[in-house]
C-alpha cells in the first residue's frame, strides 16, 4: 500500500514535496505502531487508504500529509503542536479540523445533533480539503465495515446514506457518492440490494451483445468524421436503482437506463457533433434530452444526456462529455482544487461549486441551528431547476421553486422588495413555479416589503428565513419606537427628562439584569408590545436617580419591636424572614418571585407574609399607611424547590409554533403551570406560558433559547 501511494504522488508532485509526505508516512508508522482496528489488521493500513484516495483525486501535498496524519492527534500521543511543527500550520489545520469532525455526533440528541451537522458544514466552507479528507475517511470505514457489529454497521450507513453521501454528491464527486449509496445500501437493505445485483447481472448478460454492437456501430462513425473518443458502458448504480423502485414501483427489467453508453471526446464543439451522429443514427426519445453542457448543475457536472430507440426497437441511453468533463463528474470540487505555483483554487471556485456558497451566506444569515439544518437538508440536498436572469446569469434553485425564491436567491435586498415578476418576457404570478429555461426578471418597489402569504409560497428555506427575518426586524423596530415614545412620555409627566435625568448605563444595566433585557432597544421593545410597563421601567430609574442626588426616599420600616425575636426563620417556600420565627410565607401570584429576584415581605391581616418583587406594581402603589407592614426577606432556597414564573412570547402567526415552543419546555425539563394564546396585531401570536423552575438562571436560559427561534419575535418574563 504505501509503495502504490508514493508511486502515485510522483505522477504529478515534486521531490520536495513527495519527501513530505514520505516523512508523515514515517510519522504515520510510529504513532499507530502495534495499534489494530477491529478486524485485526493494523491500523496504519487506514490512513494510508485514507491518503491514496486523496491522492488519486489529485489533491496537493498538504492534503495528502493530512490524511496521513488525521488520526494521530486523537488516537495517540503526537500532539497538533508537533505536527505544526513538523509539517506547517496548512497540515496542522487541516488535522485539527478534521479531528474535530470525528468528534461529532449526528446520533445524539436532537440538539447535539443539529449542531454536530453544522459545525461540519461550517468546517467545509471554510476550507472544503477538510470534508474531501473525511469522505475518503468515511469511505474506507465503510468498505471495511463487516468487522463491526450488527448495530454499529446499521448505525453507520444510516449515517453515511444520510450525511455523508448527499454531500459527496453536492460536490460532485460521484466516485466517492456512488460508493457510499452502494456499500450503505447493502447494509441498511441487504435483501434489496442483493436482488438488485441479481437482477442487473441478469440484465447486463441480455444487454451485452446489444451494447456491443452500438459501441462499434457509434465508433466507426466518429472515426469516420474524425472525432477522438472513448467509448465505454455505464452501469446505473444500485442506490440509484433502489430509489427509482421506490419512487415509480418499477422493476430493474422496466428501466431502460440501467445500462448506458458514455462518449469522452476532447471538446465541446466534439460533443455536440457526437450528439449529431447519434441522433441521425437511431431514433431519440422526445422530451428526454438534457443539455447539463449549456445549464450545468450546480455541482458543476456537465454533459449531454439523450435516450434513443436503435433499428431493432432497443432503447438506451447515451451521455456524451469531454475527457475534462467526466474528471469533473467523477471528482467535483477536487478536480477544480488547482495545483500549480501555490494556487489551491480556481478564482471563481465559489462561483462555480454553489453548495460552498450558499454555506457561507448561510453561516453569516442564519443563528438557529435547526434553521440552518432545515435550510441545508431542504435547499442543497434536492432536485434542482435552472433559470437565467435577463443577463445570462444561471440560477440554481430546488424544485417548485418560486419568483419569490428566485428574488431572494439574487439578494435579500431584491426579495423584500418584490413586487412581481416576469418569465419569459410575460407577467407571471408570484406563485408561479419556475422550470429549467426560464428568464426571470423581478420588478421591484423601494415602498414594498414581503407579505405574510410569502411564507405559504416560497420554497426554499433560504426565501422562509429571509421573509421571517424581515418581519421580525420590521415589527421590533415599531415595537422600540412606540417603546421609546411611551417612556418619555411618562416620564415627563412625572416631572422627569426621560433623556438627560434617568438613561444613565449603570442604571440601565439593573434593569437589563432584572428583565432579562440584551440592551437599550430590548428595554423599548418590551414596553412597546406591553412586556412590561413605563411604571415598573421609571420606578427603577426614579430611585437611582433620587439616590444619586439624595433626595428622600421611603425607606422600609424596620419591624416592630413587640414583634421582633432572635432568630431568623426559613420557610418551606425557602424564603427567610429577617428577625422572625414561625411566620406563615407565601409567595404571591401577582408578580411570581423566583430565586434571584430583588424581594420584600409584607404583612397581610391573618395569612402571614406575602413575597412580592420590589418592582411590583402592587408594592410601588402601596399606601403611605400601608408601608409600615413592609418587612425584609431574602431567598434560601430549599431542595427541589419549585417556584412559577411567567414568559409571555410574541411570535410570527405560523402554524406548529406553539407545539415546538413547548417541546422546547419539555426538553428542557421545565413543567409547564399554565398557558395562555391569542392572536395579537399585524399578524402576530401572544403566547402566556407559566412555568416551574428553580431559579432565575433557569429562566433566563429559557429566554435565551426562545429568543434564537428565527419566528419568535419578542420574548420577556410578564409581570403585573
Amino acid at each position: 500500500m504505501e509503495r502504490k501511494l508514493l508511486r502515485t504522488i510522483a505522477q504529478y508532485m515534486d521531490e520536495k514535496e513527495q519527501a513530505l509526505i514520505r516523512q508523515a508516512l514515517s510519522t504515520a508508522r510510529l504513532a499507530h505502531a502495534g495499534q489494530k482496528r477491529k478486524s485485526g489488521e493494523p491500523y496504519l493500513i487506514h490512513p494510508i487508504a485514507v491518503a491514496q484516495l486523496v491522492a488519486d483525486m489529485g489533491m496537493d501535498s498538504e492534503t495528502v500529509c493530512a490524511a496521513l496524519l488525521h488520526d494521530v492527534v486523537e488516537d495517540t500521543s503526537v500532539s497538533l503542536d508537533s505536527i505544526r511543527e513538523d509539517f506547517g500550520e496548512e497540515v496542522a489545520m487541516l488535522v485539527d479540523s478534521v479531528t474535530k469532525l470525528d468528534r461529532l455526533n449526528f446520533f445524539s440528541k436532537s440538539e447535539a445533533q443539529v449542531e454536530s451537522m453544522r459545525k461540519m458544514l461550517v468546517a467545509m466552507a471554510k476550507d472544503v480539503r477538510v470534508i474531501l479528507i473525511k469522505l475518503c475517511d468515511r469511505l474506507h470505514n465503510m468498505r471495511t465495515l463487516q468487522s463491526l457489529s450488527p448495530e454499529a454497521q446499521i448505525k453507520n450507513a444510516q449515517e453515511t446514506i444520510e450525511i455523508y453521501a448527499p454531500i459527496a454528491a453536492r460536490l460532485g464527486i460521484f466516485a466517492i457518492k456512488s460508493e457510499l449509496e452502494t456499500l450503505s445500501l447493502k447494509y441498511l437493505e441487504p435483501e434489496q440490494y442483493q436482488y438488485i445485483l441479481d437482477e442487473v447481472e441478469h440484465l447486463k448478460e441480455g444487454k451485452r451483445g446489444f451494447l456491443k454492437r452500438r459501441i462499434q456501430e457509434i465508433s466507426d462513425r466518429l472515426d469516420e468524421v474524425q472525432i477522438h473518443h472513448e467509448i465505454t458502458g455505464r452501469e446505473k448504480q444500485p442506490y440509484s436503482i433502489y430509489r427509482k423502485m421506490q419512487r415509480q414501483g418499477r422493476k430493474p427489467g422496466e428501466m431502460y437506463d440501467i445500462m448506458a453508453l458514455r462518449i469522452l471526446v476532447d471538446s465541446v464543439n466534439d460533443c455536440y457533433a457526437a450528439l449529431g451522429i447519434v441522433h441521425t443514427m437511431y431514433k431519440p426519445i422526445p422530451g428526454r434530452f438534457k443539455d447539463y453542457i449549456a445549464v450545468p448543475k450546480s455541482n458543476m457536472y456537465q454533459s449531454l444526456h439523450t435516450s434513443l430507440i436503435s433499428r431493432d426497437g432497443g432503447v438506451f441511453e447515451v451521455q456524451i462529455r469531454t475527457f475534462e468533463m467526466h474528471r469533473t463528474a467523477e471528482y467535483g470540487v477536487a478536480a477544480h482544487w488547482k495545483y500549480k505555483e501555490g494556487r489551491k483554487q480556481d478564482d471563481d471556485f465559489d462561483k462555480k461549486f454553489s453548495l460552498i456558497r450558499e454555506l457561507q451566506e448561510l453561516q453569516a444569515d442564519t443563528v438557529d441551528p435547526h434553521e440552518f439544518l432545515d435550510t441545508v437538508r431542504g435547499d442543497m440536498f434536492s432536485d434542482d431547476v435552472f433559470v437565467f436572469t435577463p443577463k445570462g446569469e444561471v440560477i440554481t434553485l430546488v424544485r417548485g421553486a418560486t419568483p419569490i425564491d428566485f428574488a431572494y436567491r439574487i439578494h435579500s435586498k431584491v426579495g423584500d422588495s418584490c413586487v412581481g415578476c416576469k418569465a419569459n418576457g410575460r407577467i407571471a404570478p408570484l406563485d408561479y413555479q419556475l422550470q429549467t429555461g426560464d428568464v426571470v426578471e423581478i420588478l421591484t418597489s423601494g415602498s414594498k416589503g414581503p407579505s405574510r402569504d410569502w411564507l405559504n409560497v416560497a420554497k426554499t428555506s433560504q426565501a422562509k428565513s429571509r421573509i421571517r427575518q424581515w418581519f421580525k426586524r420590521a415589527l421590533r423596530e415599531e415595537n422600540i419606537a412606540k417603546g421609546r415614545d411611551m417612556l418619555e412620555k411618562a416620564a415627563k409627566r412625572l416631572g422627569y427628562d426621560f433623556y438627560t435625568q434617568l438613561l444613565k448605563p449603570e442604571w440601565l444595566e439593573k434593569i437589563y439584569r432584572k428583565y432579562t433585557f440584551g440592551n437599550e432597544e430590548d428595554m423599548y421593545s418590551a414596553v412597546g408590545y406591553g412586556g412590561v410597563t413605563t411604571n415598573q421601567i421609571l420606578a427603577r430609574l426614579i430611585e437611582e436617580y433620587k439616590r444619586e442626588h439624595k433626595e428622600e426616599i421611603v425607606h422600609e420600616p424596620s419591624p416592630r419591636p413587640e414583634e421582633k425575636k432572635s432568630q431568623e426563620k426559613k420557610s418551606e417556600s425557602g424564603i427567610v424572614v429577617k428577625g422572625y420565627d414561625d411566620m406563615l410565607v407565601r409567595v404571591a401570584h401577582c408578580c411570581n418571585p423566583v430565586p434571584g429576584d430583588d424581594i420584600i415581605g409584607f404583612i397581610t391581616r391573618g395569612r402571614g407574609v406575602s413575597v412580592h418583587r420590589r418592582d411590583c406594581l402592587n408594592i410601588l402603589n402601596l399606601p403611605e399607611l400601608d408601608r409600615e407592614r413592609l418587612i425584609d426577606v431574602d431567598w434560601a432556597v430549599a431542595e427541589k424547590q419549585g417556584y412559577s414564573a411567567d414568559i409571555r412570547i410574541i411570535t410570527v402567526n405560523k402554524m406548529g409554533i406553539f407545539a415546538e415552543l413547548s417541546r422546547i419546555l419539555s426538553n428542557m425539563g421545565v413543567s409547564i403551570l399554565g398557558v395562555n394564546a391569542k392572536t395579537g396585531k399585524n399578524d402576530t401570536f401572544m403566547i402566556d406560558f407559566t412555568v416551574q423552575i428553580k431559579d432565575i438562571g433557569q429562566l433566563e436560559e429559557i429566554i435565551r433559547v426562545f429568543r434564537s427561534i428565527p419566528d419568535v419575535v419578542e420574548v420577556y418574563r410578564s409581570t403585573t
